[in-house]
């Protein structure tokens, strides 16, 4: 094939404008990706199954407590009114098996008070749990909330830049040649690359130094030959740079 150095050297922009918009691609990817919101979202899963057991141990020690306290309330009613039968009972053994009841209840209103104290003491430390965990998922969110207007701040730049790239390429490859542009983009599509500058012997496509017999071969290559790279298989392009 043969096309003119001036065409040869436009691939070169072009190659540049494909990495360009490969560049932002992969970057817009990563955003999206999100991989530290994922990272928080999937915290934000562990803290919420958090929140809920210890609402639950919350609304189990509510439960002790009321029960408590209802017990609590029966036995003082009978103690109330066994106090009040005591009072005005005139047989003696009558009064003591009263009073025998009294004792007991009493004993029974001790026991379920250090129960309720017990109970409260838990309650108090599970709703500071509870408190801990909305106050680290309110954090985090808060975090989540940043780092998403970042993350879509981002997005919004790179998608500018690279509709402005792509425009930019566009322009570059309505002035290549259709033969020429064809090969290039067949090289780009196969191996990565459509172009690379020969730079003082060396392909920047593959970074490699061409051995001396592939320079012989292109140094014996008219101007308008179009030459591949034998390491990239990209369209080598000749300028007073390549060294030959």
């Amino acid at each position: 094939m043969k096309a003119s150095p001036e065409d040869q050297a436009t691939l070169l922009d072009l190659q540049r404008l494909d990495n360009d918009i490969t560049r932002l691609a992969h970057r817009i990817s990563s955003l999206q990706k999100g991989e530290h919101l994922t990272e928080l979202g999937t915290r934000a899963v562990a803290l919420r199954a958090q929140l809920v057991a210890a609402t639950g141990e919350v609304e189990d020690a509510e439960r002790d407590l009321a029960r408590l306290e209802s017990d609590t309330a029966t036995a003082q009613a009978r103690v109330d009114r066994d106090t009040t039968l005591l009072q005005n009972v005139g047989n003696a053994k009558d009064a003591a098996g009263l009073q025998n009841e009294l004792d007991s209840l009493n004993r029974r209103i001790g026991d379920l008070e250090t129960q309720e104290l017990e109970v409260m003491e838990s309650l108090d430390r599970f709703r500071a749990r509870v408190g801990d965990i909305e106050s680290q998922l309110a954090e985090l969110d808060g975090e989540r909330g940043r780092l998403m207007g970042v993350r879509d701040d981002g997005i919004a730049r790179f998608e500018k830049d690279r509709v402005a790239a792509e425009q930019a390429r566009a322009d570059v490859a309505a002035a290549v040649p259709a033969d020429l542009l064809a090969l290039y983009e067949r090289q780009r599509a196969r191996y990565g690359f459509g172009a690379s500058l020969l730079q003082g012997g060396v392909s920047t496509a593959s970074g490699v130094t061409l051995t001396n017999s592939d320079l012989a071969a292109i140094r014996a290559a008219a101007p308008d030959d179009v030459v591949l790279c034998p390491d990239s298989d990209a369209i080598l392009v000749r300028t007073a740079e390549s060294g030959l």
